[in-house]
């Protein structure tokens, strides 16, 4: 062994390498390292992977919150998906199917940083890296960075919820967080968190879970293995977890539209954030048909939207991971 250069064994997500002692002094002022990474280069690429997801699909969020909201209060008219595209862009033009992407910018980027920071370091900590299936593990870190990433960014979803109804009252991300503060309080920006929360965790978990036992798969076969994790991989794994959880998680995310647009054109207002408050007044009013209301748009987003994402974000870290050798070479 060459004593200039002692070797010290690393962890480098399932594979043990060598890094010699004067590269130790580089890596060590990283936060934590999974494969190669550090704490704030994850958040720097789930920030650009958060960014470049919401933009992409936006039209098809707008899409879904109208059709979730009552039309009395600024929701669609129409029930089928294809019906209320056609209209809004009669009515209101290309324009209309981007109101709001102003507060979706302020609160994806912050939101998907942590999100993706989080669950990197709870997955190694769980033991998620180790060889083998761990989808508890994929799935409890998955949870807790949705509760941290939530609280970042409902406050900016209900903004752009908001200003996505049809005929918002408000004429902007200012003017609504202005209007939103003197007329209800800091309180309405979290009205419905609870809700998100609860909705969120197992949207995360069956997500999480799906993406990295699909991804396992695929691994697995010759496409896999042709180039370590190829493109098409974490596109299909993506997407097949982005269509499953947002399919089960659709009854909630229509109590979460009407909690933050709540008030909002003659919108019905709730006693309390109370999920269970919520889902009754609706089943009633409604009937249980209307908590699948946005189903088909929830899940055309989620698919694509969920593949977006993740291989953004892969090729992120694919790109820090060649930085951060570049610098130690």
């Amino acid at each position: 062994m060459n004593h200039n250069h002692p070797q010290t064994p690393r962890s480098f997500g399932e594979r043990e390498i060598d890094i010699p002692v004067k590269e130790k002094a580089f890596t060590e002022n990283r936060h934590q390292l999974h494969d190669g990474l550090g704490f704030g280069q994850y958040m720097v690429a789930g920030s650009i992977a958060g960014m470049v997801e919401h933009m992409a699909m936006f039209p098809v969020d707008t899409l879904k919150t109208r059709m979730q909201v009552l039309a009395s209060a600024g929701g669609s008219i129409h029930s089928a998906l294809s019906t209320a595209f056609t209209s809004i862009m009669k009515s209101e033009g290309l324009l209309g199917l981007y109101k709001g992407i102003g507060a979706m910018g302020l609160g994806a980027g912050p939101a998907h940083a942590a999100y993706f920071a989080i669950y990197e370091f709870c997955k190694e900590q769980f033991g998620g890296n180790q060889a083998g299936h761990h989808p508890v593990a994929h799935g409890a870190a998955g949870v807790l960075a949705t509760v941290a990433s939530d609280a970042v960014f409902t406050p900016m979803d209900v903004v752009k919820q908001r200003l996505q109804l049809r005929n918002s009252p408000y004429g902007g991300v200012t003017d609504c967080i202005q209007k939103m503060v003197r007329e209800e309080g800091i309180g309405a920006f979290y009205a419905s968190y609870r809700t998100t929360v609860v909705m969120n965790a197992p949207f995360t978990a069956v997500h999480f879970a799906t993406y990295e036992a699909v991804k396992k798969v695929l691994m697995d076969m010759p496409v896999g293995r042709a180039s370590e994790e190829k493109l098409i991989v974490h596109v299909a794994a993506g997407g097949a977890a982005g269509a499953l959880a947002g399919a089960v998680t659709t009854p909630l995310d229509v109590v979460k539209t009407r909690l933050q647009c709540q008030g909002v054109n003659g919108a019905e207002r709730f006693s309390s954030s109370s999920i269970g408050n919520a889902l009754q007044k609706i089943v009633a009013k409604e009937g249980p048909g209307a908590l699948l209301k946005g189903l088909k748009p929830r899940v055309l987003f989620h698919t694509p939207a969920a593949a977006i994402s993740w291989s953004t974000y892969e090729a992120g870290k694919k790109f820090l991971q060649h930085f951060n050798d570049s610098q130690v070479n």
